[in-house]
């Protein structure tokens, strides 16, 4: 079949025209993002540090293991941006009363490990010993509160480097290192865990998690699987109804474990957080809720989650379900 020649003058004229079409969805999506990563960041988020134990008094007898945390998925990604998971930055974090902070890492083109998500081409947010600086300053100016870190070694890097930044950005001291039992073993049990007035008292207010290649001569990292499981990320069910365990060691027997509660959306092809839909999905009640599915996570499992993971902390309404889900008054 022969196109006319006045056809083949319209076809390029309608792949313009396409093209454009689709920049401009891209651009409605940018600017829809920017207002609102704007309006968030006019907002003034209250210092919910308190007396007592992370916020709380009766939180100071209670077990680390035997707490419910939300944690901010890929914190150090902060900004108004489509790929942005959070919209402050890792003090106004803190400030703010998390205390459980996830990021990823890779090695940046200069070889410096570094805080990126999935490539430091597409999303690079300083070094690792950076961002560790941060959060100790924090600890130093807060001696009340403990402080969970977990990242993950996109690249499968030695895990020397991580205790190389540790080291560098003076936050190693305040690393909590769990009994040894003998032979490089340690104490993995959940009742093996101190409370939090006892870490408090001990100055050891930081615990560390990566998820790969950790050692026993670094055992102020601690690896993630020996303690936690956790159900599958990058969901686009709002309705979150499932609480599979998805990422797991087969060797280790964990018994605490981690809800990825954040909702991803599909533009292009690419796949980015839903900003839009955070109020709804970091709400406390209702289909598709962080309660909702820590509910679920209960029934299946036996207990509540640890840790529950979340994208823009900072809408609906984390901690109100936080202190419902550690029996605290949600008032205090």
């Amino acid at each position: 079949m022969r196109l006319r020649k006045s056809e083949v003058r319209r076809l390029p004229f309608w792949n313009f025209c396409f093209l454009v079409f689709l920049l401009s969805l891209l651009l409605v999506h940018f600017i829809l993002n920017i207002s609102d990563g704007i309006a968030r960041s006019l907002i003034h988020l209250p210092s919910q540090a308190k007396n007592g134990c992370n916020g709380h008094p009766d939180l100071c007898t209670r077990k680390y293991s035997n707490i419910t945390q939300i944690g901010t998925h890929g914190s150090p990604f902060s900004g108004i941006l489509p790929m942005a998971n959070q919209n402050v930055d890792i003090k106004t974090q803190l400030d703010s009363g998390i205390r459980f902070l996830q990021a990823q890492t890779h090695h940046n083109a200069f070889g410096t490990l570094s805080l990126c998500h999935t490539s430091c081409m597409i999303n690079n947010a300083g070094s690792l010993q950076n961002y560790l600086k941060v959060v100790k300053d924090w600890l130093d100016a807060h001696p009340q509160e403990v402080v969970t870190l977990l990242l993950t070694n996109g690249d499968r890097k030695n895990i020397s480097e991580f205790d190389h930044a540790f080291t560098a950005s003076g936050i190693k001291p305040y690393a909590y290192v769990p009994k040894n039992t003998g032979d490089w073993k340690i104490d993995d049990s959940i009742n093996s865990w101190p409370t939090l007035g006892e870490m408090i008292a001990s100055g050891k207010r930081l615990v560390a998690f990566v998820d790969y290649e950790t050692s026993p001569l670094y055992p102020h990292i601690l690896s993630e699987f020996l303690f936690f499981w956790e159900t599958p990320f990058d969901s686009t069910d709002p309705a979150f109804s499932q609480c599979t365990i998805q990422r797991i060691v087969a060797a280790a027997n964990p018994q605490m474990y981690i809800i990825n509660h954040f909702l991803d959306t599909q533009i292009f092809q690419m796949t980015v957080p839903n900003r839009k839909a955070a109020s709804h999905t970091n709400a406390a009640a209702g289909a598709g809720s962080i309660g909702a599915q820590a509910q679920l996570c209960k029934e299946l499992h036996g207990n509540l989650p640890a840790v529950i993971l979340v994208d823009y902390f900072d809408r609906g309404e984390i901690f109100k379900v936080q202190s419902l889900l550690n029996g605290l008054n949600i008032n205090d």
